[in-house]
């Protein structure tokens, strides 16, 4: 499947019912997924996140835990796992499995890619309050640059509300990973609708046709 368009990221931190959500942002038309569970990620709850996105088409990965990770379709790490891992290592283990590497520098998207990263999370694009330790926004002209610099399709990361949607479309990132905005509130699959919906006319309009 392609890697492209809205990745929701079920965070343990923002929603009580995380297979719950599953169901809604799947229902909503989200096809990429990253289960996030900071506390420890449950093989059984990656099992049932699994059934849930096979039977809809979409594509479950898991940050950091690579035993999890081999369960489902990929596995997602952070800049401050790299330090500690043997990647070349790592990537044999996943095999054929998608490999996601954080980064928020040129430099940083160039090692992931000579890494084998097969995408790269980039960000914070905006300030967020969903990940403690990001670091400054890079903004549109931080994801442009990182854009160019590989080329690996990149999911912009960190505050993207539904209003900066057009913003994040412009920079080339061909994915927009939104965490809180879908979570919150009481209907996370209106939240997630609004996404999709938002992001698959943007694609068809003007603003990426020239």
């Amino acid at each position: 499947m392609e890697l492209s368009g809205i990745y929701s990221i079920v965070d343990d931190a923002a929603t009580r019912a995380p297979l719950a959500l599953l169901a809604d942002v799947l229902a909503a038309g989200v096809r990429i997924v990253q289960y996030r569970a900071k506390r420890g990620v449950e093989v059984r709850m990656v099992e049932n996140m699994l059934a849930q996105t096979r039977a809809a088409g979409a594509i479950l990965i898991v940050n950091d835990d690579i035993d999890a990770a081999l369960v489902a379709d990929g596995l997602h790490v952070g800049q401050e796992d790299l330090a500690a891992t043997d990647v070349p290592s790592l990537r044999r283990r996943l095999g054929e499995k998608i490999l996601g590497i954080s980064c928020s520098s040129v430099p940083e998207a160039q090692t992931a890619f000579e890494l084998g990263a097969d995408y790269l999370g980039v960000g914070p694009y905006a300030v967020t309050a969903s990940k403690s330790d990001a670091g400054p926004p890079i903004g549109t002209a931080g994801i442009r640059a990182i854009v160019a610099a590989t080329p690996l399709p990149v999911a912009a990361i960190g505050g993207i509300e539904l209003t900066l949607l057009a913003d994040v479309a412009s920079s080339g990132a061909r994915m927009a990973a939104i965490v809180s905005a879908i979570a919150r509130g009481p209907d996370p699959r209106a939240n997630a609708r609004a996404f999709v919906e938002r992001w698959d006319a943007l694609h068809r309009g003007p603003l990426l046709a020239s």
